[in-house]
């Protein structure tokens, strides 16, 4: 059954628990699209990447290439589900909808905490989501931990 869990970042930025967030889906044996808000972010996605900023290297690809369906982990702003995955993770503003939920083992919605309107925009997806019967769980790090705050079981 799908789960949505939603993580509010407070005392990190979003290249810190992403790419933890990424090995522990791959360990799962799940391919992962990452879909953000918008373009320019899945350039800098794709250089966080690159970049070292993780303590191994994580595969992935940008969508549009000829090898999306291969891809283990697919950074894109489209709904497509291009390499197949199990795990979608929504970050600078990208939205799922009930529809979609279903088609995913768990979706990851990260949000910044720091952000009044992605704030608010996290609170609406709980919403619409946990009233259309998906079962959600929210992660915060306000303690500078991950501790479960809420979890609603549908």
């Amino acid at each position: 059954m799908s789960e949505v869990f939603f993580y509010h970042l407070t005392s990190s930025p979003l290249e810190q628990p992403l790419p933890q967030l990424l090995d522990r889906s791959l360990q799962n044996d799940w391919r992962v699209i990452v879909r953000s808000g918008e373009e320019a972010h899945v350039k800098w996605l794709e250089k966080m990447l690159w970049g070292g900023n993780t303590p191994q290297f994580l595969p992935h690809g940008v969508s549009g290439g000829a090898h999306d369906a291969d891809q283990p982990i697919l950074l894109t702003t489209g709904a497509e589900n291009a390499n197949a995955s199990q795990a979608l993770m929504l970050v600078n503003g990208a939205k799922t909808n009930t529809d979609e939920v279903s088609k995913f083992e768990r979706i990851s919605l990260i949000f910044n905490g720091n952000d009044e309107t992605a704030v608010l925009d996290a609170r609406a997806e709980w919403k619409l989501l946990t009233d259309a019967g998906v079962a959600a769980k929210y992660w915060s790090q306000a303690s500078g931990r991950w501790e479960m705050k809420a979890e609603k079981n549908c």
